[in-house]
Formats: C-alpha cells, structure tokens, sequence
C-alpha cells in the first residue's frame, strides 16, 4: 500500500466522522467461555484462544496466558500504526522491522503472596526494531506518530474508566 492509497480509504471516514463526530465512536466487544479446568476460551474473530494459567500460577503451558495477549494486542496495534503512518509519511520500512512487547510481572501479587507486590505488570517495553534508511528525524517523527495513534499503548498510558458488573444466567 501506499500514502494515495491509504489517504484514499480513510479520507471519506475522516470527513464522515468530521461532520457527524457521533458515528466515530464504535463498541468492540469480546466475550470469554469458561472452559475446563481453569481456562477461557476467547473467540478472536480470526481463531478461537483458550485462555489459561501462566506456568508460573499453576498452569501447564498449554493454555495462552492473558498477560501474553496483553503484549501481544500492544506488539499488534503498535506494529500496524508503525505501518500505517509510515505508509502515509513515506517513510520506506524493510522486512526485518518488527515490533516487540515485553513486561515484567511480580506473580507474587496474583497468587496473593505479597501485599507490597503488584497485581500486575511493574513495566512494559515497547521497542521499535527499524529496517530502514530514514534518518533520526524522520524516526523520531515515526516514533512519535505511532505512540500517539496506537490504540492500545494509548489506552495503557491513559487508562479508561473500568466499570464491572455482574448478570445471572438464566
């Protein structure tokens, strides 16, 4: 793809969402089955994940870890923004960028071992692995670009609002 290209399929979202700001907000959704033994299994749209416990709370690696596809939703969203605004400020990426997610967790918290250790990531890292001929200005615009427009490492960065609640199965 490039920068005509994909200006082409987003300008008309641009101004729809321009003059009728409400038809930009749009709910994703997903739903988790609880599985057997101490599993969820989660219906990407694309395969079916089952969900379960990290080796290091118990589980037996044969289940996909929801810390893993924490990172894994970072590394994604972040590598096709990363595309997309170098697609649209002509900036050439070579086969070899790649984009990679990692964290740091205490399990100490989630087993309820320690109070003082977090329930969850102490810090996540981002890295941009680059395969290209720009120079450390037009980087650092891409760089800048990419945090700003991802969606997950902005919803990480500023965390929403988070409601839960509960419904009885009929």
């Amino acid at each position: 793809m490039n920068s005509e290209t994909l200006r082409a399929l987003q300008s008309p979202l641009k101004s729809k969402y321009k003059k009728n700001p409400d038809s930009a907000v749009v709910t994703l959704s997903s739903e988790g089955k609880i599985g057997s033994g101490v599993t969820c299994k989660v219906d990407t749209g694309k395969a079916l994940v089952e969900a379960g416990l990290h080796p290091a709370t118990g589980g037996d690696g044969m289940a996909v870890c929801s810390g893993d596809m924490l990172l894994d939703a970072l590394a994604a969203c972040a590598g096709v923004t990363l595309n997309a605004v170098s697609t649209a400020i002509g900036i050439d990426l070579g086969e070899e960028t790649k984009v990679t997610a990692e964290g740091d967790l205490d399990f100490r918290g989630t087993l309820g071992v320690s109070k003082e250790a977090p329930v969850g990531f102490k810090e996540i890292r981002l890295t941009f692995h680059l395969d290209t001929d720009a120079d450390e200005e037009q980087i650092s615009t891409l760089i800048k670009l990419s945090e700003r427009y991802c969606v997950v490492f902005q919803t990480l960065i500023n965390p929403p609002s988070l409601i839960t609640s509960h419904k009885r199965v009929q």
